[in-house]
This record gives structure tokens, C-alpha cells and sequence, in this order.
């Protein structure tokens, strides 16, 4: 069990979370590593309507809705697969792209139990997504 919360958001410990993220960036932020950030970067596109510019300094920097993912190449640090759950407006649609785009479907667009219409894929790098909608 982690530290007890403390008054006003904080924890006792963890100060540092009442800090504010860097601008664009939230509390918690994705980073995929991957060995081809440009066609990872590309995926995201095809398959999210993801925005950003590749950048060859530092991680490349991919909106999906209204978060951020970053993207780095591997070379400091090794490849990983990563795990995201992504809401999105339609889940079957996006779903489709995501296999246009080279992903591999692990479930079909199904209901859950807690409200999502809800889709599973893997990219071509490893990384799963979970791609859901509110179901209304």
C-alpha cells in the first residue's frame, strides 16, 4: 500500500506532486521507445488522427485528443511495448485504421461491462492499444 494521501492532493513523501507539468504535458505522459519513430509516428497518424512533427534532438512529440505521447528511438534505452488505452470518438473506426495501418488485432470492437465499446490491436512494434468509446 502506497503512502496515505495528505490534505490538499499531496501524499505524504511525494511533494513533488502538486508540481505543475511543462506546458502541453500532463501529470502523466506516455513515451513509446521504439527502433523507427518515423513509422511509429506514422501509425499514430493513420490510426488516431495523431498530430506532431518528427524531432531528431529529443522525443517526437504525438497529440492524440487532447494528450501527449512521446516517442524516442531506441539507442540509450532499449525497445519496449508499451500499453495505452485511447479513447477515441468511434472505436470501430478507429479500430479499422489501426489495421489498414499494419496493426494486429488481439479483440474485435466489443461492449464492456463498464460502459466502453472497446477494441484491442498491437502495432507493428509491439505496442498494445486499447482503443475504446463511451457507449451512450
Amino acid at each position: 500500500m502506497g503512502p496515505s494521501p495528505e490534505p490538499g492532493g499531496g501524499s505524504a513523501g511525494c511533494k513533488n506532486l502538486l508540481m505543475a507539468p511543462r506546458p502541453g504535458y500532463h501529470s502523466v505522459t506516455p513515451r513509446i521507445v521504439v527502433g523507427d519513430v518515423a513509422a511509429q509516428a506514422e501509425f499514430l497518424r493513420r490510426a488516431f488522427h495523431a498530430t506532431g512533427e518528427l524531432n531528431r534532438s529529443g522525443p517526437t512529440e504525438m497529440r492524440v485528443g487532447d494528450s501527449l505521447i512521446m516517442v524516442s528511438e531506441a539507442s540509450e534505452r532499449a525497445a519496449f511495448p508499451s500499453f495505452l488505452y485511447v479513447y477515441v470518438d468511434d472505436a470501430e473506426a478507429a479500430y479499422a485504421r489501426a489495421m489498414r495501418a499494419g496493426a494486429t488485432s488481439l479483440e474485435d470492437p466489443r461492449d464492456t461491462p463498464y460502459g466502453d465499446r472497446r477494441a484491442m490491436v498491437r502495432d507493428p512494434w509491439g505496442n498494445v492499444f486499447q482503443i475504446a468509446h463511451p457507449v451512450s
